[in-house]
This record gives C-alpha cells, sequence and structure tokens, in this order.
C-alpha cells in the first residue's frame, strides 16, 4: 500500500515563473518536484533572491525563506539550497533526499564543461532544442578543456547536430558530424553525416560526393535500408513550408 503525501495547503496568487520553458510554480510540492526531474538545470534561474522573496510572501513559509537567504548571503553551494527546500517538503522520503544530494554531490566534482553537457542533455530531452545549441556551442567555443579528451567533444559535436538535425538545419548538422568524426571516428556519426548531406546536396552533388570513397558507398547502401528509420529519429511530420519557416526562426541562434 501506498504511503500518503500530506501537501502544503498555501497556493500562491503569484506563480514564481521559471524563464526556461515558461514555467509556472504554485505551490512547494511543484517546486520540488520541479527540482528533482532538472537536477542537471538547476542554476542561477532558481537559486536567487527573487525565490526566497517568493516563498516569503507568496507561500508564507517565514523560516524557510529566512534559512534559504542566509545560504544565499553565506554563498551556499547549490546542493546545499536545494536540499534545504526539499527537507521542508513531506514528498520525499529521507532516503530519496539523500540519493538526490548523492547525484548533486557528483554533480560538483565534474568539470565545468561536463556540467554544461549534463545541462545541454537534458534540454535536448525536454525538447528545448535551441536551448541546447545554445549550451553545446558554450562548451565547443569556450576555452578548451583537454583534460576530458577528444571523445568528450566528439560527443558534444554529435549532440549538437542531433540538436539542429530536430531543427531541420542539415547544414549545420553535417558540419557539427563533421566535426564529431574528426575528434574521433565513429561509423554512425559518419552515416548521420551522409545523412544530412543527402538532404542538402542535389542528387548529382550527392553521387559525386560518394564517388571513389568505399566507405561512403558501403554506408550510403546501409542508408538505403534505414533511412526510413533514420528519418523517423530526426525528423517531426510537416509540411516544407512550416519547415522553412522553423529554419529561418532557428538560425539566428549562432548570432545571439
Amino acid at each position: 500500500m501506498g504511503s500518503l503525501i500530506l501537501c502544503h495547503k498555501k497556493h500562491a496568487r503569484q506563480p514564481f515563473e521559471i524563464a526556461r520553458g515558461h514555467i509556472k510554480i504554485y505551490t512547494l510540492e511543484e517546486l520540488c518536484y520541479y527540482i528533482c526531474n532538472n537536477l542537471y538545470l538547476i542554476d542561477h534561474t532558481l537559486i536567487n533572491k527573487q525565490l526566497c522573496e517568493w516563498i516569503r510572501t507568496e507561500l508564507l513559509m517565514y523560516e524557510l525563506a529566512d534559512v534559504l537567504q542566509n545560504e544565499l548571503d553565506n554563498d551556499c553551494t547549490e546542493e546545499d539550497f536545494i536540499i534545504k527546500i526539499l527537507q521542508q517538503s513531506t514528498m520525499y522520503a529521507s532516503s530519496e533526499i539523500i540519493k538526490i544530494q548523492g547525484i548533486l554531490e557528483k554533480l560538483q566534482d565534474q568539470r565545468e564543461v561536463e556540467k554544461a553537457k549534463l545541462k545541454a542533455d537534458s534540454l535536448m530531452k525536454s525538447g528545448e532544442y535551441a536551448d541546447a545549441i545554445i549550451v553545446y556551442r558554450s562548451i565547443i567555443d569556450g576555452e578548451r578543456d583537454d583534460s576530458v579528451g577528444k571523445p568528450f567533444y566528439a560527443k558534444v559535436y554529435a549532440c549538437l547536430a542531433g540538436a539542429y538535425g530536430r531543427l531541420f538545419l542539415y547544414e549545420e548538422a553535417a558540419e557539427a558530424y563533421e566535426e564529431s568524426y574528426k575528434q574521433q571516428e565513429n561509423e554512425e556519426v559518419l552515416k548521420a553525416y551522409l545523412y544530412c548531406n543527402y538532404h542538402i546536396l542535389s542528387e548529382e552533388e550527392y553521387t559525386k560526393m560518394l564517388s571513389g570513397n568505399t566507405k561512403y558507398l558501403n554506408l550510403d547502401a546501409v542508408l538505403k535500408e534505414e533511412r526510413d528509420h533514420i528519418r523517423a529519429d530526426i525528423e517531426i511530420s510537416q509540411e516544407d513550408e512550416e519547415m522553412e519557416s522553423e529554419k529561418r526562426r532557428y538560425r539566428g541562434i549562432d548570432s545571439k
């Protein structure tokens, strides 16, 4: 038999808004649910004085607001701030909070580029492809961390390519897949690179690209069999006019 969850009765008149995803939070339970389902996205957009003030004025949880404000004043870690909130909720058992704390501690030990990739991966999973592209590009365009090695950057480029593909930006996706392959040779990445070029180039140009390259020709033969499967994986069914509209909308991402 499931355990009974006692929820706080206070429902905010004015929600706490999280800009990313335009999410509106009305209760402590909703706040905790958001935190636990977005651990890799927790940053200054949530851990700030505005949240403390909202908890004080809307939820009337004065003690919690004071505790959190004190944490901020003492330059607390994200982990300490989040755990203080979860401990005030009746949604999670102690064992669950300990598990969440372990994830947060693991995050603290990771390199900045690794944290950024986890954040971008989470954005991808939630369908926020434009935001994911910005974060992936920040890793690539920022100072290179050689301690993580070429395989890490190969994955970042491949994930970036996947995000571009979701937005039908096949030229950008092809470039990213090509860079990924340069970092670390991977047949699946090369196959995706060919798939993107299949969409970009004319039939004559694509045939010319394949000619004389045994590896390309072999992979293209496989692609012909898998094309429907790949299309289902990285495309969304839309009319051509809508697709072009999406391209125009997101082509400005890199210039921001």
